[in-house]
């Protein structure tokens, strides 16, 4: 599969998890709030580098920015390999990315996400991946049908 059609598929997944995190956080009581262990993470990254965090709203749209950035290099791994395995790629990278943004943020010393004491919020964050990556493969797929005919 071509870089291009790979980082398309990629972004379309990636802006598919942004759009529904940042839609639901705003309408759903106990909505994964994984923008705020972004902006932890981002935060902490630059301290640890002698730079001094911009103010709440800049690394809110610095945080959204890096996070479709690095959603969208990590979705378009998909598209990796046989054609035939999109699916199954896609599968894996969003049960991994899934379980990873439920386990891995306390481990990584990013604390809890707010709201996570509730179990539908550890599935919405799951699932969100999930579906992005879903997302991802499906416009893989597209790419990879419409270059084979």
């Amino acid at each position: 599969m071509k870089t291009q059609h790979l980082l398309i598929s990629g972004a379309v997944g990636a802006a598919c998890l942004n759009i529904i995190h940042e839609s639901a956080r705003h309408v759903i009581p106990h909505a994964p709030r994984v923008d705020v262990l972004g902006m932890r993470g981002l935060a902490a990254s630059m301290r640890a580098v002698g730079q001094t965090p911009p103010p709440r709203d800049q690394l809110y749209w610095l945080t959204l920015l890096s996070d479709l950035i690095s959603n969208a290099l990590y979705y378009s791994l998909v598209g990796v390999g046989k054609p035939a395995h999109i699916w199954r790629r896609g599968v894996l990278l969003g049960a991994a990315g899934g379980l990873g943004a439920v386990f891995l943020p306390r481990p990584m010393g990013l604390g809890r996400q707010p709201n996570q004491s509730t179990p539908a919020t550890q599935i919405m964050t799951f699932l969100w991946y999930f579906i992005g990556a879903l997302v991802a493969s499906a416009v893989a797929q597209a790419f990879a049908s419409s270059s084979s005919e």
